[in-house]
């Protein structure tokens, strides 16, 4: 598959912002065609599914250690309690939770951290449901009290 270079524009942030309110981060107009899968590699079983890739790992692994970097900085001295939505959550919270623990052996704190899971049900056999079941909500009450403000 070759790439049409052409159709690839490159924005500054300020040019993606100037219909929208100033944020941080990485902003994804919605008729971003994606990068070439020309330009990355990929297990042979995904050819033929994939047309583009729109964030690349690299790029989710940058934000993810600036987020665990934010989070490190805005606690301060408390403990960190994790909750972790499975089953989709649980790639992005264990990266998640490797940045924070690599950040908190190389500071000169150290914050105890405690990971917990919950799994979120709207299915029933086959079929979606209205009602949300929560699975694992009866070990949440450890986390009472541990929201910090």
């Amino acid at each position: 598959m070759m790439c049409d270079v052409k159709k690839l524009k490159i924005c500054s942030m300020a040019q993606l912002s100037e219909n929208t309110p100033t944020r941080r981060g990485v902003v994804i107009p919605d008729n971003w065609p994606g990068y070439c899968l020309d330009l990355f590699t990929y297990p042979e079983h995904y050819s033929g599914d994939l047309d583009c890739v729109y964030i690349p790992h690299g790029v989710i692994m940058d934000r993810t250690e600036r987020l665990a970097r934010d989070i490190m900085d805005d606690l301060g001295d408390h403990d960190i309690a994790v909750l972790c939505v499975l089953k989709g959550g649980h790639q992005f919270c264990a990266d998640l939770v490797e940045r924070i623990q690599v950040l908190n052996r190389n500071s000169s704190k150290s914050l105890l951290m405690t990971v917990d899971f919950i799994r979120l049900k709207s299915y029933l056999n086959d079929q979606s449901t209205p009602d949300l079941q929560m699975i694992g909500a009866e070990s949440l009450s450890v986390l009472a009290g541990k929201v910090k403000t």
